[in-house]
């Protein structure tokens, strides 16, 4: 149970973590966990965890080629790539109204 529609949202996207996976499966659609886990410098529980949940919020689908050795892909699905323009938003927002100096990095582009 959700107390607004704000709150809906947020609670979809909140913590470290799942901002930047929605932002890696944007770069790549077909994602393995180990590439996610190297390029995010996250910890595999923790990986773990953050796919479970974005996979339960249908933002993220695993998809099980049923092969050996295992091969797992996740990608987002229609409704997580309706996310990325909000957090777009979001970035540009900070982008423009945060000094750049109080950022340890920067997860979007201006450019784009």
């Amino acid at each position: 149970m959700y107390a607004n529609e704000f709150d809906a949202t947020m609670q979809l996207i909140r913590g470290k973590w799942k901002i930047r996976i929605l932002y890696e499966l944007v770069d790549d659609p077909h994602a393995r966990f180990n590439g996610l886990q190297r390029n995010l410098a996250i910890t595999h529980k923790m990986l773990a965890e953050q796919l479970q949940q974005l996979v339960a919020d249908d933002l993220v689908v695993r998809r099980d080629f049923h092969e050996q050795p295992l091969h797992v892909e996740y990608q987002l699905t229609d409704r997580g790539q309706t996310m990325i323009p909000v957090l777009d938003t979001i970035c540009d927002w900070g982008l423009a109204h945060v000094d750049r100096s109080e950022m340890v990095e920067t997860l979007c582009d201006e450019t784009e």
